[in-house]
């Protein structure tokens, strides 16, 4: 009897993550599947294994991790295409009530609904007016959630966010920004569209630990080398690290050498914190 196989889609139902989450595992070969003319095509041997080793329930509910199977990204996703800036709350406080951490709203529910959103757009799924209604609830979601992940005690340095010249989307640095400040750092947050001279700028004010630029389109990759190569020869002690939808999509062979990728966020402060440190000792 042959393999069984299943759709992505099928295949993200069963491990309790949004369709993004699934083909960001395929995209970064975490997970095996083939690619047919109907679509992703997963075999169930290969799935079950990919769980085993994530430690999730195929096809089954957690009783320890009840909100891990539900699928709160795709709910949340609805909610802000129809500019529901209420129901879209509705659901964040549901997820953080069946156990979801904060920043697991951010990275894999808030990010996840936006990513699936731009590119639903990017398909003609979706028109311009939909990812602007959207964009405008997450804004408003933020502003109630940041200040729950404000840290109290001293600072341990300070790190610059934005996207550089051509980034036209502000979420991305807003979300990581969050994050950063979660983890005990001062953030400056430049926005999007941001000129080399601006990150110059801060890193001379504020002697920043680290830069942290986010790109969406591969197209502003050139700009991100820009920054890189300015700051690294003004000030070769900040670190600087390039992440975002388009570095996740992009291999690392592909990537220009002067990039320091960064393929998520724990990556990112797992990168920052190892620097600081030996920027101390040094």
């Amino acid at each position: 009897m042959g393999e069984t196989h299943v759709t992505l889609h099928e295949a993200a139902e069963r491990l309790g993550v949004h369709y993004m989450t699934a083909y960001r595992y395929v995209r970064h070969g975490q997970l095996q599947a083939s690619r047919t003319s109907s679509g992703w095509r997963v075999a169930t041997s290969d799935l079950e294994q990919f769980a085993a080793r994530d430690s999730v329930p195929v096809g089954r509910s957690s009783a320890k991790s009840p909100a891990r199977n539900a699928p709160w990204a795709s709910r949340l996703e609805a909610r802000l295409i129809a500019g529901d800036v209420e129901g879209a709350w509705g659901v964040i406080e549901a997820a953080m009530a069946a156990g979801s951490p904060v920043d697991r709203v951010y990275t894999d529910f808030i990010a996840d609904a936006m990513e699936s959103i731009g590119a639903r757009w990017a398909a003609g799924e979706l028109g311009v007016a939909d990812e602007h209604r959207a964009t405008v609830v997450v804004q408003r979601l933020l502003g109630r959630l940041g200040p729950q992940l404000n840290r109290r005690g001293r600072s341990r340095g300070t790190i610059v966010v934005g996207s550089p010249f051509g980034e036209q989307h502000s979420i991305p640095s807003a979300v990581i920004s969050d994050l950063v400040r979660a983890d005990g750092w001062s953030v400056v947050d430049l926005g999007s569209d941001s000129p080399a001279s601006s990150f110059l700028q801060v890193v001379e004010e504020t002697g920043a630990v680290a830069v942290l630029l986010s790109v969406s389109h591969v197209e502003s990759f050139p700009a991100a080398v820009e920054v890189t190569k300015e700051i690294r020869s003004s000030h070769p002690g900040t670190l600087v690290v390039t992440g975002g939808r388009a570095v996740m999509n992009t291999p690392d062979t592909d990537l220009d050498e002067a990039l320091v990728p960064g393929r998520d966020v724990s990556q990112v402060l797992d990168m920052v914190r190892d620097h600081a440190t030996r920027s101390r000792t040094a």
